[in-house]
């Protein structure tokens, strides 16, 4: 399961097939998380599966977040989520061999890092949504150091400031 928030993306753990009960479980556990966030949750919005039953909806709003349902027959209403998924896909599953579960959440784990703070985000201005590194001064040259991800099927690029 992904979890998308301002451009963040978040994995949390997944079943086959997940039933109301599992769905439910991760949503409390997703709020245990939100409560240590400086931001509250306002918004969720889900799409109308069997699965997401008034339990489920009931963690949101207890929460304080508004649960909304998207459109009946309307695709694109996931639009956000499936490209989450795509971008996925197409920059490390379509690239890597999968040997099972675990390495399956090592590599998703490895990515979401990657994503959430150094991927650059067309809708942030090219910006990533936790800065972590520092910013080198515009009148000094840094040195530039490449930190591979995922054995190199991926480059992150840091400044290094002397």
């Amino acid at each position: 399961m992904f979890r998308i928030r301002r451009s963040e993306v978040t994995t949390l753990a997944g079943s086959r097939p997940p039933d109301t009960a599992f769905v439910t479980q991760q949503a409390r556990n997703l709020s245990f998380e939100l409560q240590d966030r400086d931001r509250p949750l306002r918004f969720l919005i889900r799409d109308r599966d069997s699965k997401y039953s008034g339990s489920f909806d009931e963690v949101f709003a207890s929460e304080g977040a508004e649960v909304i349902l998207t459109p009946i027959r309307s695709p694109k209403a996931n639009s956000f989520a499936e490209r989450s998924v795509r971008t996925v896909r197409h920059e490390v599953l379509d690239l890597t061999l999968v040997l099972g579960r675990r390495h399956l959440h090592q590599l998703l784990a490895a990515y979401e890092r990657h994503y959430n703070s150094q991927r650059p985000h067309r809708g942030l201005d090219l910006r990533v949504p936790e800065c972590i590194h520092p910013v080198a001064p515009v009148n000094e040259v840094p040195q530039i150091e490449r930190h591979n991800v995922l054995g190199g099927l991926i480059h992150e690029y840091h400044a290094v400031i002397a």
